[in-house]
């Protein structure tokens, strides 16, 4: 409390504690009431000499002249009244006082736990972090347990999201998988390489794979979303999507190391896979949703299948010089926003069946290898094929475009014929019957086979 607050404070409790025991009462009747005690004294009588004097009443029957005088009972009575109603007003100011120091106290207390708590948070994530920095395996795998706790312990999205960071960030660090191990490949320029940084020395490729993959373990986890239960009728509130989901993320992981990264059910906000390497095995990002930004996979590498069945891209995605080495799969993707695989070079096996591009498609430039499917697919709005190759082994049975206002380009491959529909709509085929190029089934890809990748 101020000097100043503290002072009038006290000079109050003064006033109201004298006018409850001091002459501060009888000031208060005489000057505020406006009433005086009688002293009991008769009034003088002058006698007439042609009058008798009138008998004078009886002293105790008879009440004061002056009706703003008191019978001493009265007085006494109304000076205890005024001492009580002070009474009352200094105990309600001395509660007054007390409630807002004890308000204050405990505001300090609460700030004072407050920042013990948050210096007990930045101890724990001081130390998780420097345990990433261990050479030993065991180390860097308690370090990445810690913040997993951590960030579970404390639902901030701020430091959950810094956790998201951190174990991104690590990733993105060099590594070099093992030359032996079975499945491992590289891109033309090898990640290890790449900005002139090696993989960190002293570090065993092996026990390194084994603290990556736990690192995209506990990511996935968090990023993983599930539907709440169904919210019963004696439930006030409904249930939560799941005590381990942490919303609203965001994942930076360009230029990562991604070993068979399983993103299935994950929904993040935004994420950046830019010059990623997708290593061995496959990736699984099927029913995956990009909540809110846009999505970017320039440059991104995938060595093994890759299944983006039933994602949601609400805003842009960027493929652009995306390179698939084994089949990939977006059958039934919603692209919200652009979809953009320019220079994007397929060596296996594509599918895009039942996908609806409800904005731009742009596949300039892009490179099929192998058999590409979009049966099915929607077209809303612009689409471009122009300069790609491959698609004489495009197969479009049942697309459908939207009409569109004039002035929007749609360029589609030479191989395919639109018609018109009585509806508007535009139906897509091929201008010539499917010729079995010798792949068999694979001329015509309909949907890929559940966890097989093929078209």
């Amino acid at each position: 409390m101020k000097p100043v607050k503290l002072v009038l404070l006290v000079l109050s409790l003064l006033v109201v504690v004298g006018l409850m025991l001091g002459p501060g009462a009888v000031w208060v009747l005489e000057n505020v009431d406006g009433v005086t005690q009688d002293d009991g004294v008769a009034p003088a009588i002058t006698l007439s000499p042609t009058r008798p004097p009138a008998t004078p009443p009886a002293t105790a029957a008879t009440p004061p002249a002056n009706p703003k005088e008191l019978t001493a009972k009265d007085w006494a009575s109304a000076v205890a009244a005024v001492r009580g109603n002070m009474l009352a007003i200094a105990t309600g100011l001395a509660a007054l006082f007390v409630v807002r120091y004890t308000a204050r106290n405990a505001n300090t207390a609460r700030r004072t736990f407050q920042l013990g708590e948050r210096g007990h948070v930045t101890d724990r994530y001081g130390k998780a972090v420097e345990q990433l920095g261990s050479d030993q395996a065991p180390v860097r795998l308690g370090g990445l347990h810690a913040l997993d706790q951590l960030g579970q312990d404390n639902p901030s999205p701020a430091l959950r999201q810094t956790i998201v960071d951190v174990i991104c960030a690590y990733l993105r660090m060099p590594y070099t998988p093992p030359p032996d191990e079975p499945g491992t490949a590289e891109p033309a320029v090898p990640r290890a390489s790449i900005g002139g940084v090696s993989a960190r020395p002293g570090r065993d490729a092996r026990e390194e794979r084994h603290v990556r993959v736990t690192a995209q373990r506990i990511l996935t986890a968090h990023l993983r979303y599930q539907d709440p239960p169904a919210r019963r009728w004696w439930e006030r509130r409904p249930a939560d999507a799941g005590i381990r989901y942490w919303s609203g993320m965001s994942l930076d992981l360009s230029g990562a190391t991604l070993i068979d990264l399983d993103l299935s059910g994950c929904r993040v906000y935004d994420a950046d896979f830019r010059g990623a390497f997708f290593n061995l095995s496959d990736t699984d990002v099927r029913r995956m949703f990009f909540t809110r930004r846009d999505t970017d996979f320039r440059g991104a590498f995938f060595t093994g299948d890759v299944w983006f069945d039933e994602a949601t891209f609400t805003g842009d995605v960027w493929f652009d010089g995306a390179t698939f080495t084994g089949d990939a799969s977006f059958n039934a993707v919603k692209f919200r926003g652009n979809a953009l695989f320019f220079r994007t070079t397929f060596t296996g096996l594509a599918a895009f069946n039942a996908v609806e591009f409800e904005n731009g498609a742009t596949f300039v430039s892009a490179i099929f290898d192998s058999a590409v499917g979009f049966v099915e697919a929607t077209f809303t709005r612009g689409v471009s094929f122009n300069a790609a190759k491959g698609l004489e082994r495009a197969w479009p049975r049942g697309a459908r475009a939207a009409p569109v206002a004039d002035g929007v380009l749609r360029e589609w491959p030479r191989a395919w014929l639109v018609e018109q529909d009585a509806d508007g709509w535009q139906t897509l085929r091929r201008a010539e019957p499917e010729v079995d190029g010798g792949e068999g089934d694979a001329a015509d890809p309909g949907p890929a086979g559940e966890g097989s990748g093929s078209t």
